[in-house]
């Protein structure tokens, strides 16, 4: 095949074909010495700052920028002499920079150790080797190293407070400010009077005896023969010789809360049931004056045995309603007189509500005025009954209280003075009745009104009474009761 013509148009076909080839030395041009290409360039290892390319140099590397470098090829090997290098002229600078336009710039010497200041340092081969754990770790100042068992189990008590030596620093004692002090077995004497600065001072034993001298004896532990069998006492005829300065001492004491009045307020009883008796057969005006007095001993001896005293409002309201239906009934005719008495005590019921409920004391207390109030107006009020029944049944029924009273006073066993009291009133009742003309119907209100007088003894004999209780309550309490008995059993029988 003919080489293509190297005219016009066949030299612009070859050179468009090797246009990326390397330049190659013609026939008769020697070839330039060859010289071996660093593998490194020079100024990569120097301190200085690479030179600048001239203009030329940076417009070529600008034009050659992203076309591959051009290799030169390697020399034949079987001729004597090698390829000769290309001249390092203007083409051959700019053959160089665009061979190393993709390479890394050269950094400075303080930038290159900014770069590796957080790196290990290299050790030198001929350099001795740094220990890999510092020598301070095992002296006693420093922690040692743990385990990572040891670490596990750190770890689980890290929120435990530490363990203290049986003699703790100093610093223990900025952890235990807050807590009270320990103090010896035998503290110093200003301690404890510093301590005990604000309690009471310890008497002596005699100022120990004064203080003690109004509260109950302590008793041994064991049975308590009185507290067995709480029963009536037995009546003396010397009076209430058993009467305790205190009704809380009786408890302590163990003794029975049944404290029978006694013959002195027996007597008193019996004077004044006679005195009713006498009187009512001499007219009703004349029954009002121990009517009276046995209203007023009611009144006050009730509150007195409620533990209220002084209580003179509320024995002052029962003893005017007395009166009152005293007033009612004398100024109606016979035949209203149980209905005078029930309207003076529905009001007086009121009245005593009304009262009670304009007091400023506490409500407990108010409740147990009301109730004695209420109470004592109603005995009182209901004592009137002598003065609405039949003179025959008031003399009758008087009389029988008064030896029912006195019969229980006598000195005898319970049962037995129970069983003599009431045959008594019985009998008293018959020998009576005879006289006024009720005849057998005697015996029947002598015996109702024994009963009565019985009830109210017991009422007045409860909860450790007082003498003033047994001289009030003790001697009005057994008419009291007995009034309306013996208006019902009067009317039965007359």
């Amino acid at each position: 095949m003919p080489w293509p013509d190297a005219s016009a148009g066949g030299a612009a076909g070859a050179a468009a074909e090797t246009a990326y080839l390397p330049p190659y030395p013609g026939a008769g041009e020697p070839h330039p010495p060859q010289r071996q290409r660093p593998a490194v360039p020079d100024a990569w290892f120097r301190d200085a700052q690479p030179q600048s390319p001239s203009p030329a140099q940076a417009d070529a590397a600008a034009q050659t920028a992203y076309l591959p470098p051009v290799r030169q090829p390697e020399p034949p090997q079987g001729t004597g002499g090698g390829v000769p290098w290309p001249d390092a002229s203007a083409g051959g600078a700019a053959g160089a920079a665009a061979e190393t336009a993709y390479l890394p710039p050269v950094r400075d010497a303080a930038d290159a150790a900014a770069e590796t200041a957080y790196l290990p340092p290299y050790p030198v081969p001929g350099q001795p080797q740094a220990p890999a754990v510092p020598d301070a770790w095992f002296r006693d100042a420093q922690p040692q190293l743990v385990s990572p068992a040891q670490a596990d189990a750190a770890a689980e008590t890290a929120y435990l407070p530490p363990v203290r030596d049986p003699q703790p620093p100093a610093d223990a004692a900025a952890e235990t400010a807050y807590l009270p002090p320990v103090r010896d077995a035998q503290p110093p004497a200003d301690v404890a009077a510093a301590e005990t600065a604000y309690l009471p001072p310890v008497p002596p034993v005699e100022d120990a005896a004064a203080q003690t001298a109004y509260l109950p004896p302590v008793r041994e532990a064991g049975p308590e023969p009185a507290a067995a069998g709480a029963e009536w006492s037995p009546p003396t005829l010397g009076g209430n010789t058993l009467r305790a300065v205190d009704p809380a001492q009786a408890r302590a004491e163990g003794r029975s809360p049944i404290i029978d009045p006694g013959p002195q307020s027996a007597i008193l009883t019996a004077a004044l049931g006679l005195l009713l008796a006498g009187a009512a057969a001499l007219g009703q005006y004349a029954l009002l004056l121990p009517l009276i007095a046995l209203q007023g001993l009611t009144a006050a001896g009730w509150f007195r045995l409620n533990g209220m005293w002084p209580a003179r409002q509320g024995i002052a309201l029962a003893f005017a309603g007395a009166l009152v239906a005293d007033g009612a009934v004398l100024a109606v005719d016979g035949t209203y007189g149980p209905g005078a008495i029930i309207g003076t005590l529905g009001v007086w019921v009121l009245l005593t509500l009304v009262l009670q409920l304009r007091s400023h004391a506490d409500p407990d207390e108010r409740m147990y005025g009301l109730m004695a109030s209420v109470a004592s107006a109603a005995l009182a009020i209901a004592c009137t009954g002598f003065l609405a029944a039949g003179w025959e049944a008031v003399s009758t029924g008087a009389a029988a209280v008064a030896v029912a009273v006195f019969a229980r006073a006598l000195p005898l066993p319970t049962a037995p003075s129970v069983g003599v009291s009431l045959a008594a009133a019985a009998g008293a009742g018959i020998a009576v009745g005879g006289l006024v003309g009720l005849g057998a119907g005697g015996a029947l209100v002598g015996l109702a009104a024994g009963v009565c007088a019985l009830v109210g003894l017991r009422v007045a004999a409860y909860d450790y009474p007082s003498k003033f209780v047994h001289m009030t309550a003790g001697v009005a309490l057994p008419l009291a009761v007995a009034a309306p008995v013996v208006y019902l059993i009067g009317r039965v029988v007359g």
